[in-house]
C-alpha cells in the first residue's frame, strides 16, 4: 500500500528519503545555543524531484546549498507543535534513485524543545554547566533540520566542539577526539552511527562526565558524584544483554552504554542507541529498579531496529518492548516474577485510563494523532495495553515459547525498517497461518480502536491468588520485597482514599517516610496526599520538584491540586520551579494544573 504519511511531520518521506546525516556541532554554553552545519544525503524517490521540505522548530537558518550550489529556501508558517517547514528548492532536478547532499548552516534557539541547558548550580558537581537532548517524539527538528519522522531511517556521523574541561557523548560509537584546530581551548569529539535509525534517536550530552566499565561492551557515564553508585546499580547489564540476545538474536549496535542524567530528565529511561539514558531516580542502592534497563535494552530490537512508522503506532515500539523486558525477567528470575510484573502493569493501565477518562480516544491502542501533539498523548496505554494484547495472544496461541518464535520472526522480517499495525498484524496472520480461526476470534476492533480497558485479559489465576496483596494489609510489610511493597501501595491507590488515621498508623508501624526507593516513595506520598494527611504535603512537593521524571512529577502535582486546601500552594511551588524544569515537563504540568502558559508570576 501507500507509505502512510506522518501527521506529525511536514517532510514527505514518500517523495525523498534521507540516507545519512553528517553533523558538525559547536556547543556554546554562554548563549545556550548550538551553532551547526548538517549535510543530509537525500535520495529522490520520484523523477523530476526538486522540492525538499524539512522539519524545523525555532531554528535560525543561515544558508542552504545542494551539492555545493546555493539553494533557494523559504520558511513556511509556524505551527503550534509541529514547528516550521523549511522548503528548499534544489537548483537542479533529480531522477528517481539519485542522491543529493543538502547542506544547511543554522543555529538552535536557547528555548529549543529538544535541549535542556543546565547551569552549574543545577548539576551534582556545581562547577560546570550541562546540556542534554531529548528528541523523542518530535523534538529533533529543534536541534537539526531533518525529516523528523520515524518512517525515515538514516546513519550519521558527528563532530562536536566543546570547552576542553567538558566531555561530549552521543547515541553512537565514540570515534576519537582532538584539539579543535579553530580554538585550542576546545576539544572536538567524533561519533559514528553505522546502523540506520530514526531522527528521534539522535542524542547529545555535554558535561563534566566520567565513565566506568561495567561489562565487555558497556560503560556507565555520569558526573563523578554518581558514577560509582551507577556502576553498582547497573552491574547486571551484560547479563541482561546476553539474555535478550538469547531471546531475539544478536545485538547489532556494538556498544551498550548507560548515561545517568541530572534529576530534571523527564523519563525513566530513553533507548538512544549505544547510549541509554537513565534517570537518577533508578539509583535505589539495591538494583531493584533495574527493570528499566531491561526495558531500554529490549528497545535495541523493538523500537530501534524495528521502528513504529508514525507515533500512532507507538504501541509497536512499547508493547513489544514491555513484553521482552518481562521475558528477560522471566529468564533471570521466574515466570511468577513475570506474572507479578504483568499485574502491576495492568494497574498502571487502569490508572492511565482513569486519568484520561474511559472514553478518551487517546486510550485507544492505535489513536489518531491528526492535530494532536504527541507529548499530550504520552501515557502507559501503548506500553500496558500493548503488552496486554501480546500476552492475550500468547495465551491463545500456545504459550511464551511459541509466541517468542513469532516475536523473533517479526523482528527479522522488519529489521532496519519502520512498520505499521497492519503490517504487524499481517505478519502475525502469516506466521500463525495454521491458527487463523483462533486469531479471527480476537475482537481486533475492540483492542485497537476502542477506548478504555481492553476487552478481555486473564492472568494465571493461581499466581494472582498467590500474589493477592490485600492479605498483606495486616501482615508485616517489613517482610515484603520492594517489588511487593510497590504492588501493595498500587492496590491501595486503586481503592477509595484511606482515612487519614490509617496512613498515620502505617507510617507509625512501617516507617514508610524513611524509604527512599523512588517507586515506593512516589506511591506512598500519593496515598498520603489523597488521604488529606497535611504532613505529607511538603514531602510530596519536594519529590515533585527535586526530580523531574514525569511519571512522578505529573501525578504528584495532580494529586496536590485535587487537595483543595493546598491547590494554590501547589501552583505557587510549580511557578517557582518552572524555569528549572525540562520544557516538556513544565508545559505538561502547566496543562495538568490549568495554569496559563504565559503566566510567569505567582497567583
Amino acid at each position: 500500500g501507500i507509505m502512510s504519511t506522518d501527521p506529525c511531520s511536514f517532510s514527505s518521506g514518500t517523495r525523498a528519503v534521507t540516507r545519512h546525516l553528517n553533523l558538525v556541532l559547536h556547543v556554546d554554553f554562554d548563549r545556550c545555543v548550538i551553532r551547526a552545519t548538517v549535510q543530509l544525503t537525500v535520495e529522490a524517490l520520484e523523477d523530476r524531484f526538486s522540492a525538499l521540505t524539512l522539519d524545523t522548530r525555532d531554528l535560525q537558518i543561515v544558508s542552504v546549498s545542494a551539492n555545493g550550489q546555493a539553494a533557494r529556501f523559504t520558511m513556511g508558517p509556524k505551527h503550534s507543535f509541529k514547528g516550521t517547514p523549511l522548503d528548499i528548492t534544489l537548483p537542479f532536478d533529480l531522477s528517481r534513485g539519485q542522491h543529493v547532499i543538502v547542506e544547511v548552516t543554522y543555529e538552535t534557539s536557547p528555548s529549543a524543545s529538544a535541549l535542556q541547558w543546565l547551569s552549574p548550580e543545577q548539576t551534582a558537581g556545581r562547577k560546570q554547566p550541562y546540556l542534554f537532548s531529548q528528541c523523542q517524539a518530535h523534538h529533533c527538528r529543534s536541534m537539526v533540520p531533518c525529516q523528523d519522522t520515524p518512517s525515515v531511517k538514516h546513519t550519521y556521523y558527528a563532530q562536536v566542539s566543546v570547552a576542553k574541561d567538558l566531555v561530549a557523548v552521543m547515541s553512537a560509537v565514540r570515534d576519537g577526539q582532538e584539539v579543535d584546530p579553530q580554538d585550542n581551548n576546545r576539544i572536538i569529539y567524533r561519533f559514528r552511527q553505522p546502523v540506520p535509525m530514526p531522527s528521534y534517536l539522535i542524542a547529545i550530552v555535554v558535561g563534566a562526565l566520567e565513565s566506568r566499565e561495567i561489562g565487555p561492551r558497556s560503560r556507565v557515564w555520569s558526573e563523578k558524584e554518581f558514577v560509582d553508585k551507577a556502576a553498582f546499580e547497573f552491574s547486571e547489564t551484560e547479563t541482561m544483554l546476553k539474555t535478550a540476545e538469547d531471546l531475539v538474536g544478536p545485538y547489532v549496535w556494538g556498544q551498550y552504554d548507560i548515561l545517568v542524567l541530572p534529576p530534571s530528565f523527564p523519563y525513566g529511561g530513553m533507548e538512544n542507541p549505544c547510549l541509554t539514558y537513565a534517570t537518577p531516580t533508578l539509583l535505589a542502592g539495591d538494583k531493584s529498579l533495574s527493570n528499566v534497563i531491561a526495558h531500554e535494552i529490549s528497545h535495541s530490537w523493538t523500537g530501534n531496529l524495528v521502528t513504529n512508522k508514525t507515533w500512532e503506532h507507538f504501541w509497536l515500539n512499547e508493547g513489544h518492548t514491555v513484553y521482552l523486558e518481562r521475558m528477560i525477567g522471566r529468564s533471570l528470575v521466574s515466570e511468577q516474577f513475570r506474572q507479578f510484573k504483568a499485574m502491576g502493569g495492568w494497574k498502571d493501565l487502569q490508572d492511565s485510563v482513569n486519568t484520561f477518562g474511559a472514553d478518551n480516544v487517546l486510550t485507544n491502542l492505535v489513536p489518531s494523532l491528526q492535530d494532536v501533539n504527541p507529548d499530550d498523548a504520552f501515557s502507559s496505554v501503548p506500553y500496558e495495553k500493548g503488552f496486554a494484547l501480546l500476552y492475550h495472544l500468547e495465551e491463545l496461541l500456545g504459550g511464551p515459547e511459541v509466541f517468542m518464535g513469532f516475536v523473533r520472526s517479526y523482528i527479522q522480517r522488519f529489521s532496519y525498517g519502520s512498520v505499521t499495525t497492519d503490517e504487524w498484524k499481517n505478519h502475525l496472520f502469516t506466521y500463525f497461518k495454521d491458527q487463523v480461526e483462533v486469531l479471527n476470534k480476537v475482537d481486533w476492533n475492540a483492542w485497537m480502536f476502542t477506548p478504555g480497558m481492553p476487552p478481555t485479559w486473564s492472568l494465571c489465576s493461581d499466581v494472582a491468588k498467590d500474589q493477592d496483596l490485600s492479605s498483606f494489609k495486616e501482615s508485616d510489610v517489613k517482610m515484603l520485597s520492594s517489588h511487593q511493597l510497590i504492588e501493595f501501595l498500587s492496590l491501595l491507590l486503586q481503592e477509595d482514599a484511606l482515612p487519614v488515621s490509617h496512613v498515620k498508623k502505617m507510617e507509625e508501624v512501617y516507617d514508610l517516610n524513611a524509604i527512599m526507593n523512588s517507586e515506593i516513595r512516589f506511591r506512598w506520598l500519593r496515598l498520603c496526599v489523597r488521604s488529606r494527611w497535611e504532613e505529607a504535603v511538603p514531602m510530596a512537593l519536594k519529590m515533585a520538584t527535586e526530580q523531574g521524571r514525569m511519571k512522578y512529577t505529573r501525578p504528584l502535582f495532580r494529586e496536590l491540586s485535587n487537595y483543595e486546601k493546598y491547590r494554590d500552594e501547589a501552583v505557587r511551588v510549580f511557578l517557582a520551579h518552572r524555569a528549572a524544569m525540562h520544557p516538556v515537563t513544565s508545559g505538561l504540568v502547566a496543562k495538568d494544573l490549568k495554569v496559563d502558559a504565559s503566566k510567569t508570576t505567582s497567583l
